[in-house]
């Protein structure tokens, strides 16, 4: 393709909120346009790469028997209050109403399309297991979109659903797709390691997440270097092993803390180490208020206390509720209370004795606090992020800290959607049971921001072979120049014929020429110019940089080597 002809508004200056990588190269190279907040136009170069990685997915997804089907993007209301989900998933529902009163949602998933789908068609376990994927525009109304196509309002998405009579036939699906996405990414130029994540809005007893390895992370994965322990930091167990501790147990003592409102202002005030020091903070689970402690050091988790009481429905407690129901304003709140609200602390807490607790009355503070003694905890448990360094609960080691992009994720979703839309077959007994599911999610659009993050140089992108929008790119130096001009048009009909070219055809100066080559990262560029009389060309490889002058009349065989080596 004549690159005159093609649509490719490279810039020199991109906007300062492009902090992402990917998001200043994508806009560099000129991929992608923003059209507003969170929502891009994909200009040639990303449709190419975007279809070569649909491309890698489909052939993937057939591989293991799913079948392609293509769902409305625009769906009622009535299927998502069937599941729950309306109200339950929250402000980024994109909600819109019709001219005669009808509410729609923008899917930013389609579990309750698919599962009314299936259901109306679906009787038999005879026709079980089945598997559907589609891939198309998904939308998010997120409150601060950011990163460029990392976290937009509106994203390209692979997404697949199974159905199924048995768990053990969830289990073999689950397997291969979690096996297939391995593949995807590896052959999409990605390095991406699954590891144990939460599964959120969706819902599900199980679930991986596939994590890309970036700077620019917006998740935390904890690994190992000694084993294939990988987790979500929402999801990493924090191993505790009980210690003997001979420190004596020291009097009660109510303290003046002036001041003081955070662990750290009050560890300064008092002098004492912040792991002394508890954080004490009042959730509502289900309605009912709760008190969580833990260390001054440690932060306390949400999504583990949403697995420990088996809910979503867990939010913080506002200052106006705390200050009601206690009678002080957080950062005095502490344990030893008498509105018999239940107490919950983290392991570590009964590790520490002699500890400073909020005394529930604003600028005091107990001292020498220590459970049992002084006051009660309902149950201990695993309430909290872990550190770096800290033991891994796999007894491999020490947990180490790597960013990651999410770009697919697998779930074992069970029955929590047939249940609740009342999706049932008929099993070999004629008994009706609800249908098992899975749902299998890869973010194409934010794959391709992810071979961007991980595939680039100070110049530009270096574009994985698999996946690059061609193959090679043609430079004549001067087409003015008649030998220059024919000698390029002559090698781009031959080499057309094998490859996928760029011919940059362009009356434009050398430098313009290089520069937008070395943004776009084709990985082999090849250079007609002041040598074109004597048939001698400039072949350059894009990942390394070497280059060599080849012969025209040698030209096909050297490409056809050197693109076997990239």
């Amino acid at each position: 393709m004549r690159q005159s002809k093609v649509f490719i508004p490279t810039m020199r200056e991109v906007p300062a909120e492009a902090e992402a990588l990917s998001h200043r190269l994508l806009l560099k190279a000129g991929l992608i346009k923003q059209s507003t907040s969170g929502v891009y136009s994909y200009l040639p170069l990303a449709t190419r790469v975007l279809n070569k990685i649909t491309a890698i997915v489909r052939e993937e997804m057939e591989s293991i028997d799913a079948v392609e089907i293509l769902m409305p993007a625009l769906q009622p209301s009535e299927l998502w209050e069937e599941s729950g989900r309306w109200d339950a998933y929250g402000s980024e529902l994109m909600r819109l109403t019709d001219r005669n009163g009808r509410q729609f949602a923008l899917g930013p998933t389609h579990e309750e399309v698919v599962t009314s789908l299936v259901r109306d068609e679906v009787k038999s376990y005879k026709q079980l297991p089945l598997t559907l994927f589609q891939i198309q525009s998904k939308f998010r109304d997120e409150k601060r979109p950011r990163f460029g196509l990392l976290r937009g309002r509106e994203f390209i998405m692979k997404d697949a659903y199974s159905f199924h009579a048995d768990e053990a036939s969830l289990d073999e699906t689950y397997n291969q797709m979690y096996d297939a996405y391995s593949r995807i990414f590896k052959r999409a130029g990605i390095n991406a390691r699954p590891v144990v994540a939460d599964s959120g809005a969706i819902g599900g007893s199980h679930t991986h997440e596939f994590m890309a390895l970036s700077e620019i992370g917006e998740d935390t994965i904890v690994y190992s270097e000694n084993s294939d322990y990988a987790a979500n930091i929402e999801k990493a167990e924090v191993r505790f092993e009980p210690k003997e501790n001979g420190e004596a147990l020291l009097e009660l003592e109510k303290v003046e803390t002036p001041n003081a409102h955070t662990a750290q202002e009050v560890a300064d005030y008092l002098n004492r180490p912040l792991e002394q020091i508890t954080k004490s903070m009042i959730f509502k689970v289900d309605g009912e208020f709760i008190i969580v402690l833990v260390r001054g050091n440690h932060e306390i988790n949400d999504v583990k206390l949403k697995t420990y009481f088996g809910t979503d429905n867990i939010e913080l407690a506002t200052q106006d509720e705390i200050i009601n129901l206690i009678g002080a304003k957080p950062g005095s709140i502490g344990p030893i209370q008498e509105k018999g609200i239940k107490v919950y602390a983290d392991n570590f807490v009964q590790d520490a004795p002699n500890l400073v607790i909020g005394a529930n009355e604003d600028g005091y503070h107990y001292i020498n606090a220590n459970p049992e003694r002084d006051f009660n905890v309902e149950e201990f448990g695993d309430f909290r992020f872990i550190l770096e360094g800290e033991p891994l609960s796999d007894g491999s080691g020490e947990a180490k800290f790597a960013e990651g992009i999410e770009v697919g994720q697998v779930f074992k979703l069970g029955t929590k959607y047939s249940e609740t839309m009342n999706a049932t077959f008929l099993d070999n007994q004629g008994k009706a049971k609800p249908l098992i599911m899975g749902c299998y999610g890869i973010g194409v659009s934010r794959t391709l921001s992810a071979i961007v993050e991980q595939n680039s140089d100070e110049n530009g992108i270096v574009w994985p072979k698999s996946v690059t929008p061609f193959d090679l790119h043609l430079i004549t130096i001067n087409p003015k120049k008649d030998d220059q001009r024919e000698l390029g048009d002559q090698i781009y009909a031959e080499l057309q014929q094998s490859y996928e070219v760029l011919y940059d055809d362009r009356k434009e100066r050398a430098g313009v020429k290089f520069n937008d080559a070395d943004l776009i990262g084709l990985p082999i560029r090849i250079v007609v110019g002041k040598r074109a009389d004597e048939g001698i060309v400039e072949v350059k490889r894009r990942d390394n940089g070497e280059s060599e002058e080849v012969e025209v009349s040698n030209l096909a065989s050297y490409i056809d080597n050197l693109y076997t080596q990239i």
